[in-house]
C-alpha cells in the first residue's frame, strides 16, 4: 500500500513539473529578473545592470567623464593621464586598464567589476567583456550629440535626475553668461584646431559649436554649417580641414585655438606648424590676427561631457567678459 501510494506521489509531481514547464515555454510572460540587476537595451544587446554598481570600469575617456559627471567614481578607466589634465580632475586611485584602443582585459579580470561600461566601438570585444562582468555599450555618434548622449547614458544606469542637475546647472552658467555679454553678442566667434599636417575649422554641430550657440555667440559664416551638411560636404559632420589659402574662413572677431594630440610627439609637431603659420603673410592678414584677439587653449574644447562644456564656459567668460 505504501509502495503504490509513492508511486502515484511521485506520478503526480512528475505531471505538475511537466505542467509547470510547458506553461513557462508557451508564455508570453517575461522572464524573472534577479531584484539586484534591471534590464536595459542598448548598442550590444541586452544587459542586467546592477542597481547599486560598487566597481565600475570605463573603457574609455568619454564614459570616464560621463560617469564622473554623474557622480559615479570609476575603479578602472584607460590611460588617463591626459583625461586628468584635461578635465582638471584628480584620478588617483583610478586602476589604469590600458589605452583606448585596446583595454587590457586581464587587468579589467584582476579589478573584479560588477559593471562595465563603453562606446559602441568596444562592440568587437563586447562577448569576451560580458564574461567578465555586465557589460553596456551605448551608441556615440559624433561629439556634437553630447547632451542627448548623457542623457540617454545616465537613464541607463538610473541616473537621469542627476544628468537633468547637471544639465540645469549648465544651462544656469550660460544664462548668466549671455546677461553679462552685452555688445559680445554680436562678436563672431572662430575655432580652429592646428594639426601636425593641417588646420581644421570646427562648425556649428561640433562639441564646442553647440556650447556656443547655447550662449548666443555667432560664428563666421564658412563655420556654421550644420552635421548633416558638413557629413556631405566634408565627410566629416563637426569639422573641415582648409588650405592657408581659405585662412580667411578661419577669420573673426575673436578665435579660440588648439594643437592638442595624443601623444608628446604629435603635440610637438602641432606646436610647429602653428610657429609656421604665425610667419605666414595670409595668417598676419587676418583681422583677428591684427587685433590680437586669438586664444590658444586646451582640448577639452573638443570634449564630449559636461565636465569639458564647463571648462570651455569658464574660457568664455575668462576671454571675453573679465578681459
Amino acid at each position: 500500500m505504501l509502495y503504490r501510494t509513492c508511486r502515484r506521489l511521485r506520478y503526480g509531481l512528475l505531471t505538475i513539473l511537466a505542467i509547470a514547464l510547458i506553461a513557462a515555454c508557451t508564455s508570453n510572460a517575461p522572464v524573472a529578473v534577479d531584484a539586484d540587476c534591471y534590464i536595459v537595451q542598448h548598442f550590444a544587446g541586452e544587459t542586467c545592470v546592477p542597481r547599486q554598481p560598487k566597481r565600475v570600469v570605463a573603457l574609455d575617456s568619454i564614459t570616464l567623464e560621463y560617469l564622473l559627471s554623474l557622480g559615479i567614481r570609476p575603479i578602472g578607466a584607460v590611460s588617463s593621464d591626459l583625461v586628468a589634465s584635461d578635465l582638471h580632475h584628480d584620478l588617483t586611485g583610478i586602476a589604469n586598464i590600458g589605452s583606448t584602443d585596446e583595454p587590457n582585459l586581464e587587468k579589467i579580470v584582476s579589478l573584479q567589476p560588477d559593471l562595465i561600461v563603453g562606446t559602441d566601438y568596444y562592440q568587437t570585444i563586447y562577448a569576451q567583456s560580458t564574461q567578465i562582468a555586465p557589460t553596456v555599450l551605448y551608441e556615440f555618434e559624433h561629439s556634437g550629440k553630447w547632451k542627448e548622449i548623457l542623457l540617454h547614458f545616465a537613464q541607463m544606469l538610473q541616473k537621469s535626475e542627476v544628468a537633468e542637475q547637471v544639465m540645469n546647472n549648465y544651462q544656469m552658467r550660460l544664462e548668466k553668461f549671455k546677461q553679462q555679454m552685452g555688445h559680445l553678442q554680436n562678436t563672431e566667434v572662430s575655432v580652429v584646431r592646428i594639426y601636425p599636417n593641417s588646420i581644421n575649422l570646427y562648425l556649428k554641430d561640433s562639441f564646442c559649436g553647440t556650447i556656443l550657440q547655447d550662449a548666443g555667440l555667432p560664428r563666421p559664416p564658412a563655420q556654421t554649417i550644420a552635421a548633416d551638411e558638413a557629413q556631405k560636404q566634408f565627410g566629416n559632420p563637426i569639422q573641415t580641414s582648409i588650405s592657408r589659402e581659405l585662412l580667411a574662413q578661419a577669420d573673426g572677431d575673436v578665435m579660440f585655438m588648439w594643437t592638442g594630440e595624443n601623444t608628446v610627439e604629435a603635440n610637438q609637431q602641432a606646436q610647429q606648424r602653428l610657429l609656421q603659420l604665425k610667419s605666414d603673410p595670409l595668417w598676419q592678414k587676418m583681422r583677428v590676427v591684427q587685433q590680437n584677439k586669438i586664444y590658444q587653449v586646451p582640448s577639452y574644447w573638443l570634449g564630449s561631457g559636461p565636465i569639458a562644456a564647463n571648462l570651455v564656459i569658464d574660457d568664455l567668460f575668462k576671454y571675453l567678459i573679465d578681459r
